[in-house]
């Protein structure tokens, strides 16, 4: 049943509604995404979208961006029924969306992909590459990115990629701009720009929907709030007479207020040993990694803190392989590990669950169940066919044990939300019975349900007798979370805390310790 909107909250009148969602239903088979919801999207101001994963925010995105349509209700531009068959249609109505997940063409150049789609062309023919360079260059100014237009797009880190989508939203004229979990991958400073240019917009009159799920990111940016959960409208508010709790009340139903919190295991034997590990630069000019070495227990939890550019993810994709032209010694359970290969790394006991789940942890066209069994295939092989009893089993049992919420392992993996997809990636290395789990970011652009599902999960895991390496750039993350904290600046551990002694001025001032703005390489997207 529909919350209705606080009394005490009188909203904008009619007419300052440019687009509005009435009603909005969407069923996908079984599952209702969507169930009678309405939506508000006022002029010239952020109109902010909060909900658990799963809650249908990015479902109504879509389908005011064109990309979905609505299995009942009606969309209102101006007071006029509308209904898009496509994104070029909506867009066409000056609707433009930035996705949470990335729609970019990682072999084009940066220019290219900003105008994919919609190219600058010579006589509406030829296409015009010295218009889209300059207009490009003036973007990134606009930006403050420090990107050649001619850089191939796979060249650059995760968060400024999120910075080219931006740009490609930018350069049409919207009237209507929609951003989903637009700063998951964007540092301190990016954010700030990234705040100014939506400061810009709305002084242009354009309206900003926005979904996040930061709450201090909300309450800073946002005008209106309208709360989603478990598919249909709770509650809309203005931003200035609500608080966090209100937020949180509405949006989870449910007491989370242990996100956060340290949980005590015992701790055993040392699982993993790390000597010595250095990471050349591509091209020489110093290093990624310079003489890493640490060790990691069982039931421990190390987490891994730096800025952008310090080499956390690297340092777990050393460890998988991913590096051969990286040098040091790993152990495990004091014997060497000598394999050169991603595979013979998880045959010895590491997984990693990978900073970007949908490039780099899912396989987007295959089933729950499958990207569950991937990397554990031969364990259901029956000569030249596998087991579908034994896989059957095992998938069933991870999806219990992750509380995975899916209408069944045959769906396809696009069906379920960002947090069940990352608890789909933990499932996968799960099973492949690991030792060591690599965690790079495992809270990105997931909610505070989630997220407390997830620390929750680790630290069973841990209590199982796993060693976990944790990455994160939020620092409440990191200070909660971890047994034992270890900091890196340029490529080297410049801070060792545990629990106890780990303070927010503590990391932070470990992490700049002779920082300089790193040159751009992959695997970097911190928030710090």
């Amino acid at each position: 049943m529909q919350t209705a909107i606080d009394s005490e909250n009188t909203l904008a009148r009619a007419d300052e509604v440019i687009l509005r969602a009435e009603q909005i239903t969407k069923i996908y088979d079984a599952t209702v995404a969507l169930n009678k919801v309405d939506f508000n999207v006022y002029r010239g101001k952020v109109n902010v979208m909060v909900g658990e994963n799963g809650a249908g925010k990015s479902t109504l995105m879509k389908i005011l961006a064109g990309a979905e349509q609505a299995t009942s209700g009606q969309l209102l531009l101006e007071g006029q029924p509308v209904s898009f068959k496509s994104p070029r249609e909506a867009a066409s109505h000056h609707i433009g969306i930035i996705y949470q997940e990335l729609s970019l063409f990682p072999n084009l150049s940066v220019a290219e992909n900003i105008f994919a789609s919609h190219e600058r062309t010579k006589y509406g023919v030829v296409i015009d590459s010295k218009t889209q360079f300059e207009q490009t260059q003036a973007l990134m100014e606009r930006l403050e990115q420090p990107i050649d237009p001619r850089t191939l797009l796979g060249d650059l880190r995760v968060g400024q990629q999120q910075i080219i989508e931006i740009a490609r939203t930018l350069a049409q004229d919207v009237r209507i701009l929609i951003m989903d979990e637009p700063t998951s991958a964007l540092t301190n400073a990016e954010v700030e720009v990234l705040f100014g240019i939506i400061n810009d917009l709305k002084a242009q009159g354009v309206a900003i929907v926005y979904i996040s799920h930061k709450m201090d990111e909300l309450q800073h940016i946002g005008d209106y709030i309208t709360v989603l959960r478990d598919s249909r409208f709770i509650a809309e508010a203005p931003m200035k007479s609500i608080d966090t709790n209100w937020i949180v009340e509405r949006m989870i139903g449910r007491d989370v207020s242990k996100t956060y919190v340290h949980t005590q295991r015992e701790q055993s034997k040392e699982l993993l040993r790390v000597e010595h590990v250095t990471m050349p630069r591509p091209g020489g000019g110093g290093f990624v990694l310079n003489d890493v070495s640490f060790s990691l227990r069982s039931g421990e939890i190390l987490g891994l803190y730096g800025l952008m550019g310090a080499g956390r993810t690297e340092l777990l994709e050393c460890l998988m392989a991913l590096h051969p032209e990286a040098s040091g010694t790993i152990l495990i359970e004091g014997k060497p590990v000598k394999a050169r290969t991603v595979m013979e790394r998880i045959q010895q006991g590491l997984a990693l669950v990978p900073e970007d789940r949908q490039r780099e942890g899912l396989v987007q066209p295959l089933t729950v169940a499958h990207n569950i069994v991937l990397a554990s295939l031969q364990k259901y092989m029956r000569g030249f066919y596998l087991s579908a009893r034994r896989e059957k089993a095992a998938v069933n049992q991870l999806i219990e044990k992750l509380a995975i919420k899916t209408a069944g392992s045959q769906v396809l993996i696009t069906a379920l939300s960002g947090g069940n997809q990352q608890k789909v990636v933990v499932a996968r290395n799960l099973l492949t019975a690991p030792k060591v789990l690599l965690m790079d970011e495992p809270t990105r652009g997931i909610d505070i349900g989630a997220k407390a599902d997830m620390f929750k999960l680790m630290s069973q895991l841990a209590a199982e007798g796993l060693g976990i390496i944790f990455v994160s750039s939020e620092l409440r993350e990191i200070l909660a979370v971890p047994d034992r904290i270890l900091v890196l600046a340029k490529g080297r551990i410049t801070g060792e805390f545990t629990h106890e002694e780990a303070t927010e001025q503590a990391l932070v001032a470990a992490s700049v310790v002779g920082y300089e703005p790193p040159t751009q390489h992959r695997g970097e997207a911190n928030n710090e």
